[in-house]
């Protein structure tokens, strides 16, 4: 019982880590989020088209995902990337179905590569809400 209590502790939205946006690495070993698109649905959820730019080098070197977090850190969605997109950069990918509080009006999309995290340029991006 303690270790589930613990566990559910340290993934609770309490202990996200507020994004600096001011310090990031411009190297493309680090993924760099280019462009954002967002569009809210219908239904209320959010669609973001992310381009990332890279210096995928194949399977042991490559950006393998990006994420939409609030302000604070608190991870909304996340999109992973399933393989390197040597011969494609930038490269844009869209996940939809994101909720995203309506008290929210800005939200952080940042990418991530496989060998050094997190860590390149993010994006804040302004929602319009319909």
């Amino acid at each position: 019982m303690k270790l589930l209590l613990t566990l559910t502790l340290l993934s609770s939205p309490v202990f996200a880590t507020k994004p600096d946006l001011s310090t990031f690495s411009e190297s493309l070993d680090y993924a760099q989020v280019t462009k954002v698109l967002a569009t809210q649905k219908s239904d209320g959820t959010w669609c973001f088209g992310t381009s990332v730019k890279h210096n995928d080098q194949g399977w042991d070197h490559y950006a393998d995902g990006w994420e939409v977090i609030d302000l604070d850190g608190n991870k909304l969605g996340y999109r992973q990337l399933h393989h390197p997109h040597v011969h494609e950069q930038p490269f844009t990918r869209s996940q939809c179905n994101i909720d995203i509080p309506t008290d929210i009006s800005q939200v952080i999309v940042r990418a991530k590569c496989n060998q050094h995290g997190y860590g390149g340029k993010a994006m804040v991006v302004e929602l319009s809400k319909n």
